[in-house]
């Protein structure tokens, strides 16, 4: 294993999930409880948009991960969170199939009370990141 797919491990985020809503899987970050409620009393009560980026990064052996970063329009909140597209396809496809993310703490009651729902603007993107993922998870010949 080489030096940076190990780092690339070591900073992946746990706390990727999902959950029905709906009756729909709904992809969810679970995030610290303080961190979850600090970042929910700097933008309650004001109008708000939130900026998300997804990183592709691939090695070309198939192991791909998605640095998801959250940048809050109010707060001077940004989150960023590492994903192992390989072991949480399902929170990508989830996340293609709503264009819908969630947060939450871990005391949250998924799907009913406490959990920060964000409406994706562009849901071609989440669609165009599911393929460059899938695509990137079959390792590619060294030919």
């Amino acid at each position: 294993m080489s030096d940076e797919l190990k780092q690339l491990l070591d900073r992946v985020h746990d706390g990727i999930t999902t959950f029905n809503f709906d009756e729909k899987e709904t992809p969810c970050i679970e995030i610290d409880e303080k961190k979850y409620d600090k970042m929910l009393s700097k933008v309650s009560g004001q109008s708000f948009s939130i900026n998300t980026d997804l990183n592709i990064l691939q090695d070309g052996l198939g192991n791909v991960f998605v640095e998801i970063k959250l940048t809050f329009s109010r707060g001077n909140i940004t989150e960023e969170f590492l994903v192992n597209a390989k072991t949480n396809l399902n929170f990508f496809e989830s996340l293609a199939n709503t264009s819908m993310l969630a947060l939450s703490s871990p005391k949250s009651n998924y799907g009913k009370d406490n959990v920060f729902m964000i409406q994706l603007p562009r849901p071609e993107k989440a669609q165009n990141a599911l393929d460059i993922i899938q695509n990137a998870l079959i390792p590619k010949s060294l030919d």
